[in-house]
């Protein structure tokens, strides 16, 4: 627990033990926010975790401890954590020079940005933002005060539970009263209010402490009000029987949600618990938790790698399924990055730590998860505010059922009474409020597990509602690799044409700019750097070589500074019809050059894009390459596009089609930060980078076109789950409703068909679970 300063509110965290769905975080947040001198409740679902700021001179911590108690959860205080690493600040390699990119360079101590003017490099960071807002506290149904709940350890049975005990406790008092009823009529009376007065009494006091923190709607309440009216008016077989269902139901519901739960803690199980590590000449086993930054672990063939890092030495084939869902093995080598989880398959590594345990990619994924269902779906925030009105609704119609019929219509009091308590039990609205945040949560474990990260259930609407998807071209719809294919000089020789463009290209992180520096390697050329770099907005780089004036960047921007012969200009259309990028090489205003390459479609684009086709979703690709290489390659993927677009026409692009419709924006999750953002959903392609996890609404971690439409079909799925499960638990209200009032259903129906519409709902949505996102229809 920390404080930054006497006067500041200490950060305080806890595990809240029985914290099922969203309406638990709701309930909680609702009682401890009343409390005075708490600020910024924030609650995690999914790893069942309440943090918030406390000024200890109005409330103790244990006061919040009571209040949480007294709602039928478990506390247990956390020490602090240190503080995930931020994303280090990245460059934007952008695209090529001229072509709507940029590069970055690094001319000794000298830093430049070659390439558009007014790109933004900071990223797109609206992913995570949502989580720190949680849902807003609802007064209505499922997981409201006084709704028990409990913690449930890894490994033990229902029945070793809480509430297990007392579903098990209730139904051998109900048995025995049925028991007794068949040889001693005159004490089974008495048997049955002993085993509704057992299951009722915890029920009862959780919902007198929930209407003490002020909220008196609950489901409780409705349960103490129905069981204690039936024993008054001589129903106490029915009274009993509603008591011992109820308690099964609150079974069947933690065992449900800790399902969910299961699915994204088997992530962190994949992490090694100890480590090997390697200190001067020595090896010795530590806990993997407590490994440095800057140690040096020794990973055994078959062994899991322990923490991300960075290979020091040895080569061997990595499999990284745990954390791209990719099941084939990577080779690797020294100054390659490795993560946490990957099973090393072949050779002896060793591997220096780059990342804390907390701060890991599985970590990273597991934290993005959990914060994600902070992010609620508009239907779900609906679904809140309704239930909000619902409730008082539904108790003044009880009460009108009451009264109204004996008064103005001399009905039986005794039966209106017994219809109005039948009525408050099928009014509750637990499988209503419970529909979005299952089927959301069980969403959000699938995508984790096979490598679609959507952060929150805004994201998942959005995604099933997207009908159109804009692609960036480089590392994205490409390779992001490209080669130089052709070099076509005019008055110097090939490796002169090199030498001059690698100088001026040297230091760039740009995939285009390595392509030139690598040829000039691979051909022994001397790569000498530049002296007065600098980057002309959308236009190229220039520098001075050996007192010669360079300038690198596309034809179009070429022309107003050398002459293009006939030759040349054939040259430059040949090459760009054949879907190659070219570099032209000026010097001293003369044309010496054209450096040709090609930056090859992955090989799953073709597939990816008709996937998403047959999803009647149209693909469109943004480059700021020019537009014959953009024609090109467009037309081997069969999408459209738009070529020759500087960052701002990408923006004002993807703001044109989202005027008219639904557009997903799938990009590097780097240069493209604008763009992401101007798009409904901003999707990061990368193979679980900081970057990709952090910067965008979702990221794609296998770097598979293909996985954007399994992203929109699980989204399309989830929205789908989420329609049936609102019909289903309005329409089992609607019905039994109606039949309640009319006399047809009795109590036991009533709490049948509440607990069953949850059961339903619930299991509906674990179907998720198993859904298969890269499965095409």
């Amino acid at each position: 627990m920390t404080t930054t300063s006497e006067s500041e509110p200490k950060i305080l965290s806890w595990t809240i033990g029985g914290m099922d769905c969203a309406s638990c975080a709701a309930t909680i947040r609702g009682a401890v926010e009343r409390l005075p001198g708490v600020s910024d409740v924030k609650l995690s679902v999914m790893s069942e975790t309440m943090t918030l700021g406390l000024d200890e001179t109005q409330t103790q911590r244990v006061a919040i401890e009571k209040r949480v108690a007294s709602l039928g959860y478990t506390t247990r205080a956390l020490a602090p954590k240190a503080a995930p690493a931020g994303t280090p600040a990245t460059e934007s390699p952008g695209d090529y020079c001229g072509c709507g990119h940029d590069h970055k360079h690094d001319h000794g101590a000298k830093g430049h940005d070659h390439g558009q003017a007014g790109h933004d490099h900071g990223g797109h960071a609206r992913g995570t933002a949502t989580a720190a807002n949680g849902p807003q506290a609802a007064d209505a149904g499922h997981g409201m005060p006084g709704h028990v709940h409990e913690d449930t350890p890894e490994g033990m049975s229902w029945y070793q539970t809480n509430k297990g005990r007392l579903v098990l406790l209730t139904g051998a008092c109900l048995g025995a009263a049925w028991a007794s009823s068949l040889v001693w009529t005159a004490v089974s009376h008495w048997a049955f209010i002993a085993a509704c007065l057992i299951g009722i009494v915890p029920v009862a006091r959780k919902a007198f402490a929930a209407a003490r923190a002020g909220m008196p709607f609950t489901i409780e309440m409705l349960m103490t009000i129905a069981a204690t009216g039936a024993l008054f008016i001589g129903a106490a077989e029915e009274a009993a029987l509603v008591v011992f269902l109820f308690a099964v139901g609150e079974v069947l519901e933690g065992v449900a949600a800790d399902r969910a739960r299961a699915s994204i803690r088997a992530l962190g199980d994949l992490v090694p618990k100890t480590a090997i590590v390697e200190e001067n000449g020595t090896t010795r086993t530590i806990d993997a938790a407590a490994l440095a930054i800057g140690q040096i672990v020794l990973v055994r063939p078959g062994d899991r790698i322990p923490a991300d890092g960075e290979i020091t030495d040895g080569v061997s084939g990595i499999d990284e399924s745990p954390v791209t869902g990719e099941s084939v093995p990577k080779t690797k080598g020294v100054g390659e990055p490795v993560f946490a989880g990957s099973v090393n398959s072949e050779a002896a590594l060793r591997v220096r730590v780059t990342k804390a345990a907390h701060d890991n990619t599985i970590s990273r994924i597991i934290r993005l998860v959990e914060e994600a269902q902070e992010a609620r779906a508009p239907t779900e925030r609906f679904i809140d505010r309704f239930s909000r009105i619902y409730m008082p609704a539904i108790v003044a119609l009880a009460v009108l059922v009451a009264v109204v019929p004996p008064m103005l219509l001399s009905g039986e009091w005794a039966v209106w009474t017994y219809r109005a308590l039948a009525l408050l039990l099928i009014g509750c609205p637990c499988a209503l409020v419970i529909s979005v945040p299952a089927a959301i949560a069980a969403s959000l474990s699938t995508g984790a597990r096979q490598g679609l990260l959507m952060k929150g259930g805004v994201v998942i609407e959005a995604a099933a509602k997207t009908s159109v998807v804009a692609f960036d071209k480089t590392g994205t719809l490409t390779q992001g690799r490209p080669r130089v294919t052709e070099i076509v000089a005019f008055g110097r020789s090939d490796r002169e044409v090199v030498e001059l463009a690698a100088s001026v290209e040297t230091g760039s992180s740009h995939p285009l700019a390595e392509a030139i520096v690598a040829r000039a390697m691979a051909h022994a050329i001397p790569v000498r750097n530049a002296t007065q770099a600098q980057a002309i907005a959308g236009q190229g780089v220039t520098g001075t070589l050996d007192g010669v004036a360079v300038f690198v960047g596309a034809p179009r921007h070429a022309l107003s500074r050398a002459t293009f012969d006939d030759k040349a200009k054939a040259a430059v259309e040949q090459l760009e019809t054949a879907g190659k990028t070219v570099a032209a090489v000026i010097a001293d205003g003369v044309l010496v050059g054209l450096i040709a390459m090609r930056d090859e479609p992955r090989d799953d684009a073709a597939q990816g894009i008709a996937e998403l086709k047959a999803l009647g979703i149209r693909s469109l690709m943004l480059t700021g390459d020019n537009a014959r290489t953009g024609a090109a390659i467009a037309g081997s993927l069969g999408m459209e596009h738009k070529a020759e677009l500087m960052p701002h026409e990408k923006v004002a692009a993807i703001k044109a089609l989202s005027s008219e419709t639904g557009v997903m924006m799938v990009g590097d999750g780097i240069n493209d930060a604008p763009a992401l953002a101007a798009a409904g959903i901003g999707v990061a392609m990368g193979s679980g980078t900081d970057v990709a996890l952090e910067t965008a609404d979702a990221a794609i971690l296998k770097s598979r076109v293909r996985d954007v439409a399994a992203m929109v079909r699980l989204a399309r799925a989830t929205m789908s789950n989420i329609r049936v499960n609102i019909a289903i638990a309005l329409g089992l209200k609607a019905v039994f409703l109606v039949t309640t009032v009319f006399g047809y259903t009795g109590l036991w129906v009533a709490i049948l068909a509440d607990t069953g519409a949850t059961v339903i709902v619930t299991a509906n949505a674990l179907r998720l679970l198993r859904f298969n996102a890269g499965k095409s229809a």
